[in-house]
C-alpha cells in the first residue's frame, strides 16, 4: 500500500489553498443538484408558488415524457444545436484569424479596432431588423444573429492571449536562435492558446442566450420556438423543459471543449 507521501504534493490554487478531488467535486455537484430539486419540489408542493408559475419536477418531467414520445423534443433539440454550432463555427473562423492579425500586427490593430469597438457594444438583439432586411427569415438570418454574438467575446480573448505573452520566453527563444516564425509558433501562438479556448467557451454561451432571440424570427422548430410557444399557452412546464435542454446543450458542449483544451494542451500544468 502506498504512503500519503508517495503520492506527492497536492495541487493547489494561487493563493495555496489546496484543489478539491475529482470525487469531492462531484459530490458537492451531486448535493447542490439534490438540494436544488428539493427546494423546488416543495415549493411547488407545499402550495408556495402557484403551479402555473412555477410546475412540480413531476410536471417537467411528464412534459419531457410526452415530448420525446411524440418526436417535438429531439426535432427542436437538432434544429437549435445545429443553429448554434453554426454560428459559432462560423464566429470562430473569422474571430481567429482576425484576433491573431490584430495581435500581430500593429497596422491591422489600428485599422480594425475602433470599428470594432464601435460594434461590441451593440447587442444582438438590435441586429434582429437588419438581419431579417439582409437574409430574410430563413436559416441565414439566424445563423448570421448567433455568430454574431459569439464573435466578440472569441476575438477580446483572442488579442488578450497575445498580449500576456511572456516577453521573457520570447527573448529566451531568440537568444537560443530561434527565428521570426519560430518564435510566434512555439512561443506566442501557445501562450495564446489558452485564452483563445477560454474565448471560445464563452463564445458559445453567448450562442445560447442569443439562440432564443434568433429563433423568434419566424421559426417552426427549435429550442426557443418551443419555449416562445409554450409562453403563449401558459405551459410553464414546456417553458422549464426547454430552458432544461438548453442547459444541458450547454453544459454538453463546454464540457467538450475543455475536453479539447486538456487534450491539446498537455503542456500546460494547472
Amino acid at each position: 500500500m502506498s504512503s500519503p507521501l508517495s503520492e506527492g504534493p497536492r495541487p493547489t490554487d494561487a493563493l495555496g489553498t489546496p484543489l478539491l478531488t475529482r470525487r469531492q467535486r462531484m459530490l458537492l455537484a451531486f448535493a447542490s443538484l439534490l438540494v436544488t430539486l428539493t427546494l423546488w419540489w416543495l415549493a411547488s408542493a407545499s402550495g408556495w408558488v402557484d403551479k402555473i408559475l412555477l410546475p412540480s419536477p413531476r410536471d417537467v418531467v411528464a412534459a419531457l415524457q410526452s415530448s420525446i414520445a411524440d418526436g417535438s423534443l429531439l426535432k427542436n433539440v437538432i434544429a437549435s444545436l445545429r443553429r448554434v454550432l453554426e454560428g459559432f463555427a462560423v464566429a470562430f473562423v473569422v474571430a481567429v484569424p482576425l484576433g491573431i492579425a490584430m495581435g500581430v500586427s500593429r497596422i491591422v490593430y489600428g485599422l480594425a479596432d475602433p470599428l470594432l469597438e464601435l460594434l461590441r457594444p451593440i447587442p444582438p438583439i438590435a441586429v434582429i431588423p437588419l438581419a431579417i432586411l439582409w437574409f430574410g427569415i430563413d436559416e441565414l438570418s439566424k445563423v448570421f444573429i448567433i455568430a454574431y454574438g459569439a464573435f466578440f467575446p472569441i476575438l477580446v480573448n483572442t488579442l488578450a492571449g497575445f498580449r500576456e505573452v511572456d516577453r521573457v520566453q520570447v527573448r529566451a527563444a531568440q537568444a537560443l536562435g530561434a527565428n521570426r516564425m519560430h518564435v510566434f509558433r512555439d512561443v506566442v501562438l501557445r501562450s495564446a492558446f489558452p485564452f483563445m479556448i477560454v474565448g471560445a467557451r464563452l463564445g458559445m454561451s453567448m450562442a445560447f442566450i442569443v439562440l432564443v432571440a434568433a429563433e423568434l424570427i419566424a421559426s417552426s422548430a427549435g429550442l426557443g420556438f418551443m419555449i416562445s410557444d409554450a409562453r403563449y399557452n401558459f405551459r410553464t412546464d414546456q417553458i422549464f423543459l426547454g430552458m432544461a435542454c438548453i442547459g444541458a446543450l450547454g453544459f454538453a458542449l463546454n464540457a467538450l471543449l475543455l475536453r479539447v483544451e486538456r487534450s491539446l494542451l498537455k503542456w500546460k500544468t494547472s
